[in-house]
């Protein structure tokens, strides 16, 4: 396969990694991303000054800022990871296509505006391209509590003078629609109960942002929870420290697991990977958990096993470009089957690139593992796979230069910095 890229495909800045360097050094993690976002667009619930730390200084964070700036909330960012989101209660509840197409946690806005607004008013939202996400289950979920919606020239409008509490099943636990009915039903008149719902430790920092507002909400963490409404005078601003990113300790895991070495991860939340951390062992990876903190000793090679992808406590489709990236310089031959969006394979044909034996079909990905990889340029097609490039470049012999580097950006809080303090020769270059 050629390694001569269309220049377009590295306009801009690119990060470069060369292979070979052994980790050996500290990395701590920031805030996650799949819980800022949600944390920054229930602030719409409420009058007042809330304050978020640990907040990860990320393109996704910005983007939000702006949205809630044009919705009518004040963001100030003091420090990289501290925020203040000011509700004065003069909120215009439409969200700007502009905007809205850059992320897809807009869609986080819905559920907060139309209970507090009784109106909303937001293109369809956008974000990272691997497979279809409809937003079928959040629509369903708030007609059950009285909303009604018009769909016209890519937009989406919601209306309902109050909402009303339901009984609603999930058919599949879905994160984002989980999160928008919750954030709804707070202000809804009424008892919810939603059953089946996600359980992802970014869906449970939001519960507990919204119990220390002063909602009610029974069974966080369980398959079920039910939600009381309450009026909106009983609703205040909070300060809240935001849940560690698992997704990006999960990043340095590989990035040691794939180069060798020894890196300690401080800040994490072990026990929100109890599963991946299980499955890395399994492919011989020394971990040893202490408080937020792991240390992690690499194997001279990994071993090859079989994963698949499941919603939460499973292994989530945020960790797979990972393993497969692990798997392609294990030894033996491992098979990833991804259950959640079949689409998400994209970056294989990338991974190819680097000499990797990849090969789908369907839900199912088969790795026949490389002794190394060979430095090529390459391309991050979204958040996560972007970041599996670059650990792949750690694996790789000679040079990797990873283009499109603005999709790394959007999650991942200074990757090139974090892994250079922990000695990886990685750097960004280009304006």
């Amino acid at each position: 396969m050629s390694n001569v890229r269309d220049s377009a495909d590295f306009a801009g800045e690119a990060i470069v990694v060369r292979g070979g360097a052994p980790l050996d050094g500290v990395v701590d993690v920031p805030g996650a991303k799949n819980s800022v976002l949600k944390l920054m667009a229930a602030t719409l619930l409420t009058d007042g000054r809330f304050e978020l730390t640990n907040v990860p200084d990320i393109a996704d964070v910005a983007i939000m800022s702006e949205l809630l700036e044009a919705i009518g909330v004040r963001v100030e960012r003091p420090t990289g990871d501290r925020m203040f989101a000011t509700d004065n209660g003069d909120l215009t509840p439409v969200a700007p296509y502009e905007l809205v197409e850059r992320i897809r946690a807009s869609i986080n806005v819905l559920g907060p505006l139309l209970t507090r607004c009784g109106h909303v008013r937001l293109s369809m939202p956008g974000g990272d391209d691997f497979g279809a996400r409809p937003i079928d289950m959040h629509v369903a979920g708030l007609e059950a509590m009285g909303a009604t919606f018009k769909f016209s020239h890519g937009y989406l409008e919601a209306f309902a003078d109050r909402l009303h509490g339901a009984e609603i099943a999930f058919d599949f636990p879905s994160v984002g629609a989980t999160e928008n009915l919750v954030t709804a039903a707070v202000l809804a008149d009424g008892r919810t109960r939603i059953d089946n719902v996600a359980r992802e430790p970014e869906v449970i920092d939001l519960c507990e942002f919204l119990v220390a507002m002063g909602a009610r909400i029974d069974g966080i963490g369980s398959p079920t929870l039910t939600i009381d409404g309450v009026e909106r005078h009983e609703l205040h601003a909070v300060s809240h420290h935001t849940v560690p990113d698992r997704i990006q300790t999960a990043t340095y895991l590989a990035a040691a697991a794939v180069s060798g070495g020894s890196i300690v991860v401080r800040g994490a939340r072990p026990d929100h990977m109890v599963t991946v951390l299980d499955r890395f062992r399994e492919m011989g990876l020394g971990i040893e958990v202490a408080d937020d903190e792991l240390r992690v000793d690499a194997p001279e090679r990994l071993r090859s096993i079989d994963v698949a992808t499941l919603p939460y406590p499973g292994i989530a489709t945020d960790y797979k470009p990972l393993i497969i990236t692990m798997l392609a310089v294990a030894d033996g031959v491992g098979i990833v089957t991804e259950n959640l969006y079949p689409g998400r394979f994209r970056y294989v044909e990338e991974l190819q690139r680097l000499g990797a034996d990849v090969r789908t079909s369907g839900h199912h990905a088969v790795v026949r593992g490389v002794p190394r990889l060979s430095g090529a340029p390459v391309r991050a097609h979204d958040i996560r796979a972007g970041a599996a490039m670059v650990v792949a470049g750690l694996a790789a012999e000679g040079e990797t230069t990873i283009g499109g580097v603005h999709h790394i950006d959007r999650g991942y809080d200074d990757l090139v910095g974090r892994l250079a303090a922990a000695g990886a020769a990685v750097t960004r270059v280009g304006s």
